[in-house]
């Protein structure tokens, strides 16, 4: 008989919006590999209505750029390769933290139990230690990929540096942001 092969399981990650965005909107950032991922099938956002909301006021910021039509088409594709929850209780004990905005993420991720909170986010990494939920930046999520054999393709960038807060990030002259194709 053949020999059996494993099939990994997607990776259920709850994403912070900084991450997000730069895998959405910069097709050649050096998160592209994550939008990617999730369209293959090896990672699953997920989302709630709290985080959707935080991800759709930070598409309408005008540093993007982005048309009215350009942040639907957007949302779509991600909402389409993504999980959502439709109940995220207060009642998990998360870590404490001082920024009350990103708790919607630890939430989710113990609502969802997720297998990981990805971000960029120091203050959120700090306090990785103190979560029951793995929070990995964005590099040692492909360390997680790559363990069970499916490597991004990086696209030749580095990556072992770090993601830079969405206020930072300005557009490359020529870099496409978004096409629905």
């Amino acid at each position: 008989m053949g020999e059996k092969t494993e099939v990994a399981r997607p990776r259920r990650v709850v994403l912070d919006t900084n991450v997000a965005v730069s895998a959405l909107v910069f097709r050649e950032g050096r998160l592209a590999w994550l939008r990617e991922a999730w369209e293959a099938g090896r990672v699953v956002p997920v989302v709630s209505a709290e985080t959707v909301a935080e991800l759709v006021r930070v598409l309408a910021c005008p540093k993007l750029k982005l048309s009215e039509e350009e942040t639907k088409n957007v949302l779509a594709h991600y909402m389409e390769h993504a999980e959502a929850m439709r109940k995220v209780g207060a009642s998990a004990r998360i870590p404490e933290y001082r920024d009350p905005d990103d708790r919607i993420f630890l939430r989710l991720a113990y609502a969802a139990r997720a297998e990981a909170l990805v971000t960029g986010d120091e203050d959120l990494l700090a306090v990785a230690g103190k979560s029951r939920i793995p929070i990995l930046s964005p590099d040692a999520l492909t360390t997680k990929l790559a363990d069970v054999n499916q490597p991004p393709s990086g696209r030749g960038l580095p990556m072992h540096l770090p993601i830079r807060r969405l206020a930072e990030i300005e557009k490359r002259p020529g870099q496409p942001r978004f096409s629905s194709a």
